[in-house]
């Protein structure tokens, strides 16, 4: 769990393949699924795939009128549940629930978060993208680990990102208590934490035969992007001046039903067996980054996102901070 264990598998998928073609031949009868964020963007997806394979599926949800909406449509076994990533009690109240009334998690998919946002607080004092996007789903999985731990083959899925190389854990000031925010080098410290956190995790259910890897699905036009600016897109190349998607994001960019497909396949591919922790892309291992590469910027993973001390010392402050919420 480490940069050398950064190795694409030659999985025969690519960037576009869409989350069915990655589902394609596998059965989930009998499965049982928990995503959070399920009910939106490539969440909904990941839902969508997931029970139409014949897993039972359940969604957290913040906004029940929202996600009964967006859910109506979609075929299968697919229960909600209230939870909100910001509150720590809500999610130990959830988790509660699930530690009650299953009997085994075959996977799960932390895949809600937020992006950019302004400065806000959640908890007792956490900057919110590392509060929501890493404390939330820190608090769930380690109130679900007996679950996990007790259903045989268990994966647990963390949503990453590229834009982990903007930035490395904070250590001296991870939540902006002495130097001034800045919303995207947060963002990349969160996703950072993300790809750690699956790193750490994957020690943890090594004895019971668990697996935990992080993805990064892809830039993709979602609800994530709802604290962003026209203007500010358009700055970064995503919009054209019309304020319609630019030719690098119509070339570039994935639709939701791609953008799920490496969650589903690092939630249920036999090539992750025995590569426990591992940073995935594309529906495969990412390499390592090249750096000075063109690609730089898009592929591969930073060293620091795969760091073996990284993720027991973000491990250790994690539960320190959980403690004290």
């Amino acid at each position: 769990m480490s940069v050398s264990d950064q190795v694409p598998t030659q999985s025969g998928f690519h960037a576009k393949s869409t989350g069915l073609e990655v589902l394609a031949g596998i059965d989930l009868d009998g499965k049982t699924a928990i995503v959070t964020g399920g009910y939106s963007g490539i969440g909904l997806e990941t839902v969508r795939a997931l029970a139409s394979k014949g897993a039972s599926v359940i969604v957290p949800v913040r906004s029940p009128e929202k996600a009964r909406e967006n859910l109506a449509g979609l075929e299968g076994d697919i229960a909600t549940s209230p939870m909100d990533l910001a509150d720590i009690g809500s999610v130990r109240t959830f988790a509660d629930g699930m530690l009650n009334s299953l009997s085994r998690l075959d996977i799960l998919v932390n895949n809600a978060g937020i992006m950019a946002c302004p400065e806000a607080r959640v908890g007792p004092g956490w900057e919110s993208q590392f509060g929501i996007n890493h404390m939330g789903h820190f608090a769930l999985a380690a109130a679900l680990m007996p679950l996990l731990k007790k259903t045989p083959g268990t994966r647990v899925v963390a949503l990453s990102s590229t834009a982990h190389k903007i930035s490395d854990i904070r250590w001296e000031d991870v939540n902006y208590g002495t130097t001034p925010y800045d919303k995207w080098q947060a963002y990349g410290q969160a996703k950072t934490a993300n790809a750690l956190f699956a790193n750490g995790l994957s020690r943890r259910l090594k004895e019971t035969g668990g697996l935990a890897f992080s993805v990064h699905p892809g830039g993709i036009f979602t609800p994530l992007q709802r604290h962003l600016p026209k203007e500010e897109m358009i700055a970064l190349g995503w919009l054209g001046e019309d304020g319609e998607p630019s030719e690098l994001a119509r070339q570039g960019f994935k639709t939701p039903e791609q953008g799920c497909s490496t969650t589903l396949w690092a939630a249920t591919s036999s090539n992750l067996d025995g590569r426990p922790g591992v940073y995935c892309e594309n529906c495969d291992i990412a390499a390592v980054t090249v750096p000075d590469s063109p690609m730089a910027r898009y592929m591969g993973v930073d060293p620091h996102a795969c760091s073996d001390e990284s993720a027991e010392r973000l491990w250790e402050m994690s539960e320190r901070f959980l403690k004290a919420a």
